[in-house]
C-alpha cells in the first residue's frame, strides 16, 4: 500500500476541517435565510466527508498492515472499476387531501436536499423549498461516481429543515463572529470530528438526531428524514423505484409526507466495457480450420481479432464471445509445443471452439481469466453497455464566486496567526486517538 495515498487522504481531511470551520463561521454571520440554509447544508456534507475519509484512511492502514504481515498478496489482480450515475431523481410526496386539495391548515414548508455517498465520494443535490404545492421533489442533475469497484454500496440520504415564514421568528445575529471561530486548535478539530460522528449516528435509522452540533451552530438545522442503500443488484438501464427506510415521524417539525420510495435511473459503466483490457499478436484457429495470424483486442463481451493493429477501425476477422460463464481451457504444455487456450463460444449454429496461441501465453491466460471474472462481478452491467448521459440543472448557483461564502469558506494560503501551521501535527494526534478507540 502506497504511503503517498495515505498522505493525500490526510490532506483531504485537513481541507474538510477548514471547510467545516468556515461554514460554521458563515452560518454565524448569515443574515439571509438562503445563505444560512446553504451553510447548514455544507456542514452536513463536511461532517459526512470527514467520517468517510477517516474510514478510508483506516481501511488503507489496515490493508497495509495485513500486507506487511503476509496475510494478503499485492500481486492479486484488483477487480475492474467503473462509473456509477444517478439521474432523474424523483421523490414522491403524499399530502393529506385537506392540505393539498383544500389548502387548509398551516403551511408546512421545509428546505430539502439529498446526500449521495459511495465510499469516500460524496455529492449533494441543490436545495429545494418544499410545501404542499408539490407532489414530487425532482432533481435534474446527473450524479456521477468514478473509480467504483463492483462491490460498491451507494447510500442516498434525504435531509430536511423546517423553514419558518418571514417575520415569524426572531432576527438572526448578523455579526461575523471571527473572535469566537478564529484560529484552529486541537479542541476545535476534535469538536469537528465529534460533530461528524453525530452525523454518522443516524446511519442505523433508529434515532433521527440533529446532524449539526457545533458551538457556533444556529438555526436552521438539517435532519435525516430517510435513506436507501443501492448495490449492483439495483443497477438498471431504465427508470426504477427503490424503497426508502424512513427514520422520522409526523411529530417532527422537519417532517415531510414521503410516499416511501425514490425513483431514479441508476446505471453503471465498467471500465472493461469501455476500453481495451489487453491486446497483442495472436494465432487463432476456428474449429478445424487452419491457423491465422491476427491482432487481438480483449474488450467488452468479445475478443476481437483483426488482420493487423492498423485495422482496428474496420470489421474484425473474428469476434470470439467472452461471457462470465465462458469455458476457458488451457492445454498442458509439452516438449516442442506451445501452450494453447481453448475458448468455447455459443452461437445460433451450436458451440464453436476457438483455439488461440501466443508468444507470451501466460499473460493472455491471466488476462482472459481476469476479464471473465470482471464480467461476472459486474453482472448485468456487462450484458450491454449502458448509456450515461450527464445533465445539469439550469438553476443558477445559490452562492456566486466572490461572495461572503467564498471569502470565509474557501481554503486559502495561511494568513496571519500561528494556528494553521500546526494543523498537520494536531491531525496526527487526533487520528492516533481515533484508532486507539477502535482497538
Amino acid at each position: 500500500m502506497d504511503n503517498t495515498q495515505e498522505e493525500q487522504v490526510m490532506e483531504q481531511i485537513e481541507v474538510e476541517v477548514r471547510l467545516r470551520d468556515g461554514a460554521s463561521r458563515l452560518l454565524a454571520a448569515c443574515s439571509q435565510r438562503e445563505q444560512a440554509l446553504e451553510a447548514s447544508k455544507n456542514l452536513v456534507r463536511c461532517s459526512s466527508r470527514l467520517l468517510a475519509l477517516l474510514s478510508d484512511l483506516q481501511g488503507r492502514r489496515t490493508a497495509r498492515a495485513l500486507e506487511s504481515a503476509g496475510h494478503c498478496s499485492s500481486d492479486e489482480p484488483l477487480p475492474c472499476v467503473g462509473k456509477l450515475a444517478i439521474s432523474d431523481l424523483r421523490i414522491p410526496l403524499m399530502w393529506k387531501d385537506s392540505e393539498y386539495f383544500k389548502n387548509k391548515g398551516e403551511l408546512h414548508r421545509c428546505a430539502f436536499f439529498c446526500l449521495l455517498q459511495c465510499g469516500s465520494q460524496i455529492l449533494t443535490t441543490d436545495l429545494q423549498m418544499v410545501d404542499r404545492t408539490l407532489t414530487d421533489i425532482c432533481f435534474e442533475d446527473t450524479f456521477v461516481f468514478s473509480e467504483v469497484a463492483p462491490g460498491f454500496l451507494l447510500r442516498v440520504e434525504l435531509y430536511s429543515s423546517c423553514v419558518a415564514e418571514e417575520g415569524s421568528g426572531g432576527s438572526r445575529r448578523g455579526s461575523l463572529g471571527v473572535t469566537a471561530m478564529g484560529n484552529f486548535s486541537g479542541k476545535k478539530i476534535r469538536a469537528a470530528f465529534e460533530s461528524a460522528a453525530i452525523c454518522g449516528s443516524n446511519s442505523n435509522g433508529k434515532t433521527p438526531t440533529p446532524v449539526i452540533s457545533a458551538p457556533s451552530t444556529v438555526e436552521p438545522k438539517f435532519n435525516l428524514l430517510a435513506h436507501v442503500s443501492l448495490s449492483i443488484k439495483h443497477v438498471h438501464d431504465g427508470f426504477k423505484t427503490h424503497d426508502l427506510t424512513i427514520v422520522t415521524t409526523d411529530e417532527s417539525s422537519y417532517w415531510l409526507p414521503l410516499y416511501g420510495n425514490i425513483c431514479c435511473r441508476f446505471v453503471a459503466q465498467p471500465q472493461c466495457m469501455l476500453a481495451p483490457v489487453f491486446c497483442g499478436q495472436l494465432r487463432v484457429k476456428k474449429g478445424c480450420d487452419g491457423w491465422e495470424n491476427v491482432y487481438g483486442v480483449l474488450q467488452g463481451k468479445s475478443l476481437d481479432c483483426y488482420h493487423s493493429e492498423e485495422d482496428q477501425q474496420s470489421v474484425p476477422l473474428y469476434e470470439i464471445p467472452i461471457r462470465k460463464d465462458s469455458l476457458i481451457v488451457v492445454s498442458e504444455q509439452s516438449h516442442g509445443r506451445a501452450q494453447t487456450v481453448h475458448i468455447r463460444a455459443q452461437s445460433d449454429r451450436g458451440d464453436v471452439i476457438y483455439t488461440i496461441s501466443a508468444d507470451d501465453p501466460e499473460r493472455w491466460i491471466k488476462a482472459l481469466h481476469h476479464h471473465r471474472d470482471n464480467l461476472g462481478q459486474w453482472q448485468q452491467c456487462c450484458t450491454e453497455l449502458m448509456k450515461l448521459k450527464v445533465t445539469f440543472s439550469s438553476k443558477p448557483l445559490a452562492v456566486q464566486p466572490g461572495s461572503l461564502y467564498h471569502e470565509i469558506v474557501t481554503p486559502a494560503a495561511p494568513a496571519e496567526g500561528p494556528a494553521v501551521s500546526d494543523l498537520s501535527d494536531e491531525m496526527h494526534i487526533l487520528l492516533t486517538s481515533y484508532y486507539k478507540k477502535d482497538c
